[in-house]
């Protein structure tokens, strides 16, 4: 595969494409952002619906799992009933879910129809709709579209927080589901838009195989879920789930070579610019979700910020990742898609390197504007250029399954940014805590162990200014003591959690370089 392109810019798209083009980008919209409200929208549904915290946290986590373990067969069931009523089928599933919400009298309500019929609907909705990017989609038109599909999906998850987190603030969470409901329903308004692509592939069905990728993506996804909560069984959970995936490998090849139908072709795995691209999506991924567990607790936590006040902390990132992204899009043709993805990735690194030093020592959200600049502009160059860099080159008959392997390492991805750089965060604190304790001159022995077990029990998700209430009752020179453990031990905490997405970074370059050599 060559990514070379005759230079110049590209003509634009007709009227139709544009319309098209920003229908499947709102559609993307509302897929990421329905979570991201979702989360913060967790107090104001326990209070309405007179449910617990855990009951809507395991709500969300079941949303995850659904669409993890079902995406590979949802890009196959887009290849049996055609990828358009896939497509419409994911978005009337994300709208019965979304619809749930508006009206929803008790928890169940939200498990039934949110998590389940939600999450099934994703898992046909995000394959569908690469699917027919490729296929509505040519040349620069594509990579401008995948572009702007990949923005929308940058801008969702960084914004999500502070939409929803307005919304619910200042109006009511269920107005967030009903907005959602309104944009699938303009959405499929324009239905006729799209044109369908007939797949010409076989259409036998691989039970075993669909079977060993539920348990394969639902065992890995709900392992880092389980850990991420600090719940047991976490290897159990990722061995079960790492044994199904080396098994349905086994079985995709053993039923290949007799001549069977597979739920996915293996020899997609023997391009090497698909495996390449498959496997930057994932550290993209991977990074994404890392920054966006330690920020947003770093500027709630450390920086007493309520969720308005972090979200527009968070603007230059979500900006500058949506404005590049756009751009790199518009100017599709001009660079090699590997030179752009090498950039990106340099910048994501670059910008979080210089994002690390810099935690322990900001007073206000905004001293983080020139990192979260450079970080912004490396996810904006990277959301431009994957997708069509993966899935271009792929013919009508393998694209759903190609895309169906995208999405699930992308889903897989920000799963595991997420809970790793949370997990990795816990443990930092907890060491850091004891650490802190024993060797402090102020605490009597008999205290150190108590005062380092409590500020690992509690004092992990409270401000300063809560901890301060908690230890209204002690002496003043213990709890100024407390405090400053508290105060010292948490930006480190956040400095080795932000080593996942740096980590990721890091990867992503070096694997960019073996990009520009495939070319």
């Amino acid at each position: 595969m060559t990514d070379a392109t005759t230079p110049g810019t590209a003509a634009p798209l007709s009227g139709k494409q544009r319309v098209l083009a920003l229908l499947l980008a709102m559609a993307m919209f509302v897929l990421v952002v329905d979570t991201s409200v979702m989360n913060v929208s967790i107090s104001g549904v326990v209070r309405d619906l007179e449910t617990t915290v855990s009951g809507v946290q395991s709500a969300i986590a079941l949303e995850a799992l659904v669409s993890a373990a079902f995406i590979l067969i949802g890009g196959k069931v887009g290849d049996l009933i055609g990828r358009r009523r896939a497509y419409v089928l994911g978005l009337l599933g994300y709208a019965v879910g979304a619809m749930a919400m508006v009206f929803a009298q008790g928890l169940m309500a939200v498990i039934v129809f949110w998590a389940i019929i939600g999450g099934i609907g994703a898992s046909l909705l995000l394959p569908a709709m690469q699917s027919l990017v490729h296929g509505n989609f040519t040349g620069d038109d594509q990579k401008r579209v995948y572009a702007l599909v990949g923005a929308a999906a940058a801008i969702a998850a960084a914004v999500g927080p502070l939409l929803g987190g307005f919304i619910t603030t200042y109006l009511s969470w269920r107005l967030a589901f009903l907005g959602e409901v309104v944009i699938i329903a303009i959405v499929l308004c324009g239905i006729g838009l799209v044109r369908d692509v007939e797949f010409t592939g076989s259409r036998g069905v691989d039970l075993v195989g669909a079977l060993l990728s539920v348990i394969g993506m639902g065992g890995i996804v709900l392992g880092i879920l389980v850990w991420q909560e600090g719940g047991e069984a976490v290897g159990a959970l990722l061995v079960v789930g790492a044994a199904a995936l080396a098994g349905l490998t086994w079985w995709l090849i053993r039923r290949q070579r007799a001549g069977r139908s597979t739920l996915l072709d293996p020899d997609l795995f023997r391009s090497k610019p698909f495996r390449l691209g498959v496997s930057q999506q994932l550290l993209q991924q991977i990074a994404l979700g890392g920054i966006m567990i330690a920020l947003p607790i770093y500027l709630q936590m450390v920086l007493e910020y309520d969720a308005m006040q972090a979200g527009l902390s968070l603007a230059p990132l979500s900006l500058s990742m949506f404005a590049v992204a756009l751009l790199a899009g518009r100017k599709a043709g001009e660079r090699p898609a590997s030179a752009i993805v090498l950039v990106g990735f340099a910048l994501l690194t670059a910008g979080i390197a210089v994002l690390i030093p810099i935690v322990p020592r900001a007073e206000f959200g905004w001293g983080l504007i020139v990192p979260l600049l450079v970080v912004g502009s490396g996810l904006g160059l990277l959301v431009s250029q994957l997708n069509d860099y993966t899935l271009g080159p792929m013919s009508e008959e393998r694209v759903s399954e190609a895309a169906g392997t995208n999405s699930a390492a992308g889903s897989f991805g920000l799963s595991f940014g997420l809970a790793c750089a949370g997990a990795v965060l816990l443990a930092s604190l907890a060491f850091g805590f004891t650490r802190e304790s024993e060797s402090s001159a102020v605490l009597e022995p008999a205290e150190q162990q108590r005062v380092a077990q409590v500020l690992d029990d509690d004092a992990q998700v409270m401000s300063n200014s809560h901890l301060s209430e908690l230890l209204a009752g002690q002496p003043e020179d213990v709890r100024a003591e407390i405090l400053r453990i508290n105060t010292d031990v948490r930006p480190l905490a956040l400095q080795v959690a932000l080593g996942i997405p740096l980590v990721a970074g890091a990867l992503g370059t070096l694997n960019a370089l073996r990009m520009r050599r495939a070319v």
